[in-house]
This record gives structure tokens, C-alpha cells and sequence, in this order.
């Protein structure tokens, strides 16, 4: 079992948790990533991540997509990739109605096109074979359109070639994860029961078939992202994983449209999440998170003192084993967590 660590986005003042992040590196853990929601971005804080570290990878889960044209984020993932010797991944997702119309005022539209679309000019940009040229549904280049001058024109990148620059995209619905085998090189799922290896590979499956040229599942990779809480009461473990699965399960997404309360019925819960919806949705967010089942949260996090993280990460490694994780993304660990899970899975 590979192992990275989720530096996530930062609250209101903004912060780094370098102290985990170096940590993680001289544990030898091989990558990091950050994230953005409509605070801080990814950008910043992984060139920041980058500057003060020498060996471990750092990848953004994930940039937003409505945020940037596809050209801006392969600049940017070029960018990076070059001054860091390499070590940047690019990790992009489409957010989610809410966001994407009410925060960056775009048009949600069609977000698996707009994967594909978006993963196609960055391909195109990193390879540099030929001067970039894209004719989609929501992006044309060069544009022709309502507003246009009339003299665009196709342009390759002035930068030296990066054809091995990864792409990964974040995904837990069904289409998502079908785009994500076809177009990309690994998917970040939210969450991940290693016990139900069907909640994702019948849909990779499915994309993997749509790629021009095949290649063994092996080399798309699945990271979950698992939340690791180490400490004596488990209860108490428990309660930020739940209060987490009660923001996004409720308040992430209107009723009608909530892809993580799909998800988590998908995983099997699915009264339990029409119950943490409305909870969260009549303003109660601590009883929301109260509903959060024990069994949930004990099936996609590692929770509690050492020996109970070590007996669940016998079923992580089972998934490892069958091909179904090749990095767990662990989100929340303290350093002694990081340690133990080093210790363990290394």
C-alpha cells in the first residue's frame, strides 16, 4: 500500500500544517495535496508545499475546473512540474452546480464533457506535437464566437514538452468514474469502503474500455481519500469524521442534487443520508452529524488507538491486494498517526 497525505484546504486563516507535511516526507510517504472549496486555493498552498520540501510529490485534490481554462491549469501544471523537478500531479474535478454557478459563475452544464474536454487541451498543451486546437461543446480554440476578433490562432506552448504529466480527476458517481478510467490516469473517490470493491470497478471497467490505446488497469490508480484519527476514545475519533461526512452529505450540494448523499446510499446508507440531509438542511448540524452512523464512519476511516487502526488496515490491504487502492490519500493524521501508518504500510 502506497500512502500520500491530504493537506485539504485551509479554514478561514490560512495555514499549511508543514509540521505533518515534513513529517510525511521524511517518512517516506510519496506524495501530498492540497485542495480548494471558495477559500483558499490549491495553486498557492502547492507551490508553497513545493518550495519547502525536496523529495515528496505534491498534487492538487483538487483544482476546480470552473476556476480556469484547461490552457490556464496546464500553464500552471507545467509550471509547477518544472521548477519542482517533476514533482507536481495535476488533480482537476468539476465541483458542483452550487459552486460552480454560485461562486465562479459558470455554467455547470455538462461536467463529464467538460472532463474530457478539459483533460484533451491539457494533453494537448503538455505534449506540444502540434499547435493547439479544440472544437467542444464548452470550449473552442481557438474561439470563433459571439465577441470574437477573428484573429486567434492555434499556438503551442513555449515550454519544453511534458507528455508524462499525470492527470487525475476527483469522481464517486458512476459517469465520473467511467470519464475518469477513460480519460485520465486515477480517480480520487471521496470516500471508499475497501470492503465493497463493486462500489467502483464495474464503472472503471466500463472506461477503461473507452480508451484509444489499452493499458493494464494497473497504471490508473485509485486514491481514496481515508480520514485517520488516532487516540484512546474511539467515540471521539469518531465525531470530526462524522462532522465532515454531515457537511458534505447535507450541505454540499442542494436535496435534489447531492452527489455525496448518493454515494453514501450507494455505500449503503441510504435512509441514513435522507436523515443527515434533513438534519443539516433544517439548520441542525449537530444533530446531522450525530445521525452519522458509527458503522459509516468505521468502514471508510481509520479511527480509534493503534491496534484498532491495525486490524482495519487488514481489509485496506486486501484492496491493495486485488488492484482495487494503489494510494491511500489520508486526511486529518496527526504525525504519530502518519507514523503508525508508516510503520505499518511501508
Amino acid at each position: 500500500m502506497r500512502l500520500g497525505y491530504v493537506a485539504g484546504y485551509t479554514p478561514a486563516a490560512v495555514s499549511v500544517p508543514m509540521r505533518e507535511i515534513l513529517a510525511a516526507e521524511s517518512l517516506g510517504l510519496e506524495s501530498v495535496w492540497t485542495s480548494e472549496a471558495y477559500g483558499s486555493d490549491a495553486v498557492s498552498t502547492a507551490a508553497w508545499i513545493l518550495a519547502q520540501t525536496k523529495r515528496i510529490r505534491v498534487g492538487t485534490a483538487i483544482m476546480q475546473m470552473p476556476a480556469r481554462t484547461p490552457t490556464c491549469a496546464a500553464m500552471t501544471a507545467m509550471t509547477l512540474n518544472a521548477l519542482s523537478g517533476g514533482r507536481f500531479l495535476l488533480g482537476i474535478g468539476p465541483s458542483g452546480p452550487r459552486v460552480s454557478e454560485g461562486w465562479y459563475g459558470v455554467p455547470y452544464g455538462r461536467p463529464m464533457t467538460r472532463t474530457r474536454e478539459y483533460i484533451d487541451v491539457i494533453r494537448q498543451v503538455a505534449a506540444r506535437a502540434a499547435p493547439l486546437q479544440h472544437q467542444g461543446h464548452h470550449y473552442q480554440i481557438p474561439y470563433h464566437g459571439p465577441g470574437a476578433s477573428g484573429l486567434g490562432e492555434p499556438l503551442r506552448t513555449i515550454l519544453e514538452p511534458q507528455p508524462g504529466l499525470r492527470i487525475y480527476t476527483a469522481a464517486v458517481t458512476p459517469g465520473g468514474l467511467r470519464t475518469a478510467a477513460a480519460v485520465a490516469d486515477g480517480v480520487f473517490p471521496i470516500w471508499l469502503d475497501p470492503d465493497q470493491p463493486a462500489l467502483l470497478r464495474p464503472y472503471l471497467d466500463e472506461g477503461f474500455l473507452e480508451r484509444e490505446a489499452p493499458q493494464p488497469a494497473s497504471a490508473f490508480e485509485v486514491c481514496p481519500l481515508v480520514p485517520v484519527v488516532l487516540g484512546d476514545d474511539v467515540d471521539a475519533c469518531r465525531a470530526p469524521v462524522k462532522a465532515n461526512l454531515a457537511l458534505y452529505v447535507g450541505g454540499m450540494g442542494p436535496r435534489q442534487k447531492n452527489f455525496y448523499a448518493a454515494y453514501v446510499a450507494r455505500l449503503g446508507w441510504a435512509a441514513e443520508a435522507r436523515r443527515v440531509q434533513d438534519l443539516y438542511l433544517a439548520g441542525d448540524r449537530a444533530a446531522a452529524a450525530a445521525a452519522v452512523p458509527d458503522a459509516l464512519v468505521d468502514a471508510i476511516a481509520l479511527v480509534g488507538p493503534a491496534g484498532r487502526i491495525r486490524e482495519r488496515l487488514g481489509a485496506w490491504r486486501a484492496a491493495a491486494a486485488r488492484g482495487d487502492v494503489a494510494v491511500m490519500l489520508v486526511g486529518g493524521a496527526s504525525v504519530a498517526a502518519l507514523e503508525l501508518l508508516a510503520k505499518e504500510l511501508l
